[in-house]
C-alpha cells in the first residue's frame, strides 16, 4: 500500500527522468546540427566577412591585404556603368514585383472560381517557374529576335507597322527582361495567392453577397488585407529574384545593346573575372549585400520579432 511520501517520491523520480530525457534529446539535436552550423559559419559568414575586407584593399587580379580605405567605393560610385546598373535594377525590380503580384493575383482569383480543368491551368501557369533564368532568357531572346521571333511573323503576314524588335533597342531592351521575368515568376505568385484565397472563410463571401457588396470591393477592402502576410511572403521571394537577375540578363541581352541592360550582378561578374579588379567587384557585391539586409530586416522583424497582439 502506497503512502503519500511514496507517491511524491515516485512523481519526483518521474519528473527527474523526464528532465534527463529532454536534456538528452536536446543534446542529440545540437550534435546533429553542429556540422551544418560549421558549414554555414565557414561557407557563408566567413566568406561574407572576407568579401567585405577585400573591398577595402587594393586587390586587382589576386586578393592582397593592402588597406586603402574607401577608395574602391569612391571609384565605384563615380563609375557610370555602375550607376546605370543600379538604375536598371531599380526599374526592373519595381516593374517585375508589381507585375508579378498583379498578374499572379488575377490568375489566382480566376482559378479560385472553381473553373473546369483547374489543375491543368494551374500546371500551365506554374510551368515557366520550373525553368531556370538561363532557359527563360534564351526563350525570350528567340521570341524577340527580329529575324526569328514575333517580328518576323508580323512582317511575313504584312503587319510591318508592328514592332517587336525591342531587344535591339537600347531604350526598350530592359522591358524585354521585365516581361521575361514576369512570365517566369507570376505562376509562383499565383500558387501562393491561390493558397491564401482558399483560406478565406466562405461564410464571408455569403455575407457579402447577401449585402449586395460588389466582388471587386470585397477583394479590394477585405480579401487583400487578409492576404497581407501572403503578399509580403511573395514580395520577399520576388525581391530575391531581383537580386539574382544576372542570369536572365546574361541569357537575354548579355547586358546590351551596349550597356543599356547592365545590372549589378553582371557588373560584379565582369569586374571579378573579366577585368581582374577584385577590389571593385567585392565593393559592388558588398553594396548589394547591405542593400538586401536593409530591405529584408523590416520583414524579418515584422514576422518574427515584433510583439504580436494578444489573442493571435
Amino acid at each position: 500500500m502506497s503512502t503519500p511520501e511514496t507517491a511524491a517520491g515516485a512523481i519526483a523520480g518521474a519528473g527527474a527522468g523526464t528532465t534527463a530525457t529532454r536534456k538528452k534529446r536536446h543534446l542529440s539535436a545540437y550534435v546533429a546540427l553542429f556540422p551544418a552550423f560549421i558549414i554555414v559559419l565557414l561557407a557563408y559568414v566567413v566568406t561574407v566577412v572576407w568579401n567585405i575586407w577585400i573591398s577595402f584593399t587594393d586587390s586587382k587580379v589576386l586578393p592582397v591585404n593592402i588597406f586603402v580605405g574607401t577608395k574602391q567605393y569612391e571609384r565605384l560610385f563615380t563609375t557610370a556603368r555602375w550607376l546605370l546598373s543600379l538604375q536598371n535594377v531599380v526599374v526592373f525590380g519595381v516593374l517585375f514585383i508589381a507585375g508579378c503580384l498583379i498578374l499572379g493575383f488575377l490568375l489566382a482569383v480566376a482559378l479560385d472560381q472553381k473553373v473546369r480543368f483547374e489543375n491543368t491551368f494551374r500546371t500551365i501557369f506554374l510551368y515557366p517557374f520550373a525553368m531556370s533564368f538561363i532557359v527563360t532568357g534564351l526563350v525570350w531572346q528567340w521570341i524577340m529576335n527580329p529575324t526569328l521571333g514575333l517580328q518576323k511573323v508580323a512582317d511575313s503576314i504584312g503587319f510591318t507597322w508592328i514592332r517587336f524588335d525591342w531587344i535591339v533597342q537600347s531604350d526598350l531592351a530592359l522591358y524585354v527582361i521585365v516581361l521575361a521575368g514576369i512570365w517566369q515568376s507570376s505562376g509562383l505568385v499565383m500558387a501562393i495567392m491561390l493558397a491564401g484565397l482558399r483560406g478565406v472563410d466562405r461564410e464571408l463571401w455569403k455575407a457579402t453577397r447577401i449585402d449586395g457588396v460588389p466582388a471587386w470591393r470585397v477583394y479590394l477592402h477585405i480579401v487583400i488585407p487578409i492576404l497581407r502576410p501572403t503578399i509580403i511572403t511573395a514580395s520577399v521571394l520576388l525581391a530575391i529574384a531581383v537580386v539574382r537577375v544576372y542570369e536572365l540578363v546574361l541569357a537575354t541581352t548579355g547586358g546590351g545593346p551596349g550597356i543599356s541592360t547592365e545590372v549589378p550582378g553582371k557588373f560584379i561578374m565582369d569586374y571579378l573575372f573579366g577585368r581582374g579588379n577584385i577590389g571593385l567587384a567585392t565593393g559592388a557585391s558588398t553594396v548589394m549585400f547591405i542593400t538586401v539586409v536593409i530591405l529584408v530586416t523590416p520583414w524579418l522583424y515584422y514576422e518574427y520579432f515584433r510583439e504580436k497582439p494578444r489573442g493571435n
